[in-house]
């Protein structure tokens, strides 16, 4: 039997600099999520969002890692949700909002799990900067880093275990800062960028991923949007020419799909305010409607 969907939203957008992504959330429902996966034979429970500030009432204490303690209280909220879904034996998928908000999902999966698990990082970014090493001191090029537990002490919180990772493999990386380049090397992870995607194929980078999780704890899969190329997915923050097209995104998921291992799903920085006529929300809800079972046949 297929295990029920609860869909929470994260509408935060402080990990990064451009407003509009805390509207992501609205923009991927309001594209018809719950009745698409309800389509497909899916039990959907809808269980809000979670409460997130806005960075007009905030003060930055630290440009290093700009919000980082209001990130933390979000995804401390978040965790909490992810991991009584779990318990209530309910697969989360969970709506961004920017992608700091991975740090609470994969915290509440390892909260419930009692361990460490696995994730396939589907994005065209790294999100692998730590404070001392982020050009940008926005957090949501660092919440891989943090899961995996490089990102040091100021990402431990008594929420969910650090790490609450333990390997990742990153599908479609086509923008790499020098630094995260450095850590990949001593990192527990396998990374295919758009290049080794081009050269051996998506189903090949699929499986080897699946296949390098396959005794984790869980299996996440935290999909970016901008991992799609910005002609498909224009309503993103951070596009980066040469990503995945439309067909790659969907046999991405449906391969994830058919190997029946998924735990939980996550689709990240959707900005309605850059988008056309809400097409990369639309996207998003087919996407994971690929993810939780859907097929042509």
């Amino acid at each position: 039997m297929t295990s029920p969907v609860s869909i929470i939203g994260a509408p935060l957008d402080l990990g990064q600099s451009r407003r509009g992504v805390d509207m992501g959330p609205s923009a991927i429902r309001y594209a018809g999520l719950e009745e698409r996966l309800t389509g497909i034979g899916l039990t959907v429970s809808d269980r809000g969002n979670v409460v997130a500030p806005e960075p007009e009432a905030l003060a930055v204490h630290d440009e290093r890692a700009r919000y980082l303690p209001e990130i933390l209280d979000a995804c401390a909220a978040l965790a909490a949700l992810v991991e009584d879904c779990v318990r209530d034996d309910s697969r989360p998928l969970v709506l961004g909002g920017d992608h700091s908000i991975a740090m609470g999902t994969l915290g509440g999966l390892a909260a419930a799990a009692g361990q460490a698990g696995g994730v396939i990082w589907i994005d065209a970014h790294g999100d692998l900067n730590t404070p001392e090493t982020s050009p940008s001191g926005n957090v949501h090029g660092m919440p891989l880093a943090a899961a995996l537990g490089e990102a040091g002490d100021v990402f431990a919180s008594a929420a969910w275990p650090t790490p609450s990772l333990e390997r990742a493999a990153l599908v479609g990386v086509r923008s790499l800062d020098a630094a995260e380049r450095e850590l990949i090397g001593r990192l527990n992870a396998k990374v295919f960028t758009m290049s080794d995607i081009d050269r051996h194929g998506l189903e090949r980078a699929v499986r080897e991923s699946l296949e390098f999780l396959h005794d984790a704890a869980f299996l996440h899969v935290s999909l970016d949007l901008d991992a799609v190329d910005p002609m498909f997915a224009p309503g993103v923050g951070t596009p980066v020419p040469g990503g995945l097209s439309y067909r790659e995104a969907h046999l991405t998921l449906e391969l994830v799909s058919e190997s029946g291992r998924l735990d939980s799903l996550e689709l990240v920085e959707v900005n309605p305010i850059l988008d056309r006529q809400n097409e990369t929300g639309t996207l998003a809800v087919e996407l994971a409607a690929s993810a939780l079972g859907a097929r042509i046949l």
